[in-house]
C-alpha cells in the first residue's frame, strides 16, 4: 500500500495548546481521526485569529477548505496537553495550506502531521478568489 508523503515546514509561526477531552476518544480509546480534524480546526481558527482575521473575514472574503491530509505518529489519550503549531505556505492563485505539527507537551512525542489546503471565497458570489496581498504577506512571516 502505497502511503501519502506530507512535507511539513522546519518551523512554525504559531503555536497553541489543547487539551484532548474524553469526548475526542474514538473505540479505542486514543484520540480518534475525525477528532484530530476538529483539533486542528481549532488551532486554524486561533492562528487565523492571531493575525486578526477569522474563516469568515479574511480581507471581506471567506475561506473554504478544499482538502484534509493527516498522518499519524502516535496516540494521544484523554488529558493528554497538546502543543499545535501552525503556518501557512505553498500560496497560489487558488489559495494555499496551512500545515500542522501536534506534539504531546509532557513527553515530546509528535502525535500528527496534517495539512489543511483553504482557499479564499467570495460566498456572495460563490467562487474562489486569489488570497489578497495582505493576507498573504501576514500569514508567511
Amino acid at each position: 500500500m502505497g502511503r501519502i508523503k506530507l512535507e511539513i515546514p522546519e518551523a512554525f509561526s504559531f503555536s497553541t495548546e489543547i487539551t484532548v477531552r474524553i469526548t475526542d476518544l474514538n473505540y479505542g480509546g486514543h484520540l480518534g481521526n475525525a477528532d484530530t480534524l476538529v483539533l486542528i480546526h481549532e488551532a486554524r481558527v486561533r492562528f487565523l485569529t492571531s493575525h486578526g482575521y477569522s474563516e469568515i473575514d479574511v480581507e471581506g472574503y471567506g475561506t473554504i477548505m478544499l482538502d484534509a491530509v493527516i498522518q499519524f505518529k502516535s496516540q494521544a489519550f484523554a488529558g493528554d496537553l497538546l502543543t499545535i503549531e501552525v503556518a501557512a505556505g505553498a500560496f497560489s492563485r487558488i489559495g494555499c495550506d496551512i500545515f500542522y505539527r501536534l506534539t504531546n507537551k509532557e513527553s515530546g512525542a509528535v502525535v500528527a502531521v496534517a495539512k489543511t489546503g483553504i482557499s479564499v471565497f467570495d460566498y456572495e458570489k460563490q467562487k474562489r478568489v486569489s488570497p489578497p496581498e495582505a493576507f498573504v504577506k501576514k500569514l508567511t512571516v
